[in-house]
């Protein structure tokens, strides 16, 4: 088979994938984090877990960077430090600034991480780069590019904010749970998943591609199961 007939395939398949994992997600807590139980299995130290699981994007997505078609203008090299400047901290920095005893995380979840975040590195990272229409420097002026940008960067920084909050909340080896308070909790039940969603509906417009669309829809299916408040 033809890689663009491929590519164009996964992409849809991909989109209607998003749709029926965030009508599951309604109805069942994926098991990590505070939500992990028994029954789903062998599992493995969370930090692990994280670095493993999320390194396979900065890692994929470069793959696609050097080995991509299209010339490399600046608006290409700015996605990718975009990209990278996420993944690197989630996979490689996130896991080993947590304060908290060190969790398990089901085996079962690292895949289905493994095979998204390989999926989702390939279909932006090979757009990006070898399918896309050029992005020429004059995309750096363009209006969609620069409100993208922007919106990544607040998400970028609401979602460390957040982090940096959780982590204060507890003192190392502590792992009762505590509410967090200040900043944007005062408004949103989660800021650091509001960031994150942010971020990625920035990197659809900055990208202007139905794969940052798709990431976008995903990011947001994956946070459906958040008991999202907003302060009166």
């Amino acid at each position: 088979m033809d890689e663009r007939i491929f590519f164009n395939r996964l992409i849809i398949a991909w989109i209607i994938l998003a749709v029926l994992i965030f009508t599951v997600l309604i109805f069942i807590n994926a098991p990590y984090g505070r939500h992990t139980r028994k029954g789903w299995g062998l599992t493995i130290d969370s930090r692990i877990a994280w670095m493993i699981m999320e390194s396979v994007s900065p890692i994929g997505f470069a793959v696609c960077f050097a080995l991509g078609t299209n010339t490399r203008t600046i608006p290409l090299v700015v996605f990718l430090c975009m990209w990278e400047a996420h993944y690197i901290h989630r996979a490689f920095i996130y896991p080993f600034s947590l304060n908290s005893i060190v969790k398990r995380m089901p085996v079962v979840i690292i895949v289905f991480a493994l095979l998204f975040n390989t999926g989702n590195a390939y279909l932006n990272g090979r757009y990006l780069y070898t399918f896309a229409p050029s992005y020429s420097n004059e995309w750096l002026t363009d209006p969609r590019f620069i409100a993208g940008v922007i919106l990544f960067v607040i998400g970028f920084i609401i979602n460390r904010d957040a982090d940096h909050i959780l982590r204060s909340l507890r003192a190392p080896g502590e792992q009762d749970y505590k509410i967090p308070y200040g900043k944007l909790y005062q408004w949103v039940s989660c800021p650091n998943y509001l960031g994150e969603i942010l971020i990625w509906i920035g990197w659809a417009v900055a990208t202007w591609s139905l794969p940052g669309v798709a990431f976008a829809a995903w990011t947001f299916a994956n946070r459906s199961h958040i008991p999202w408040r907003i302060a009166r």
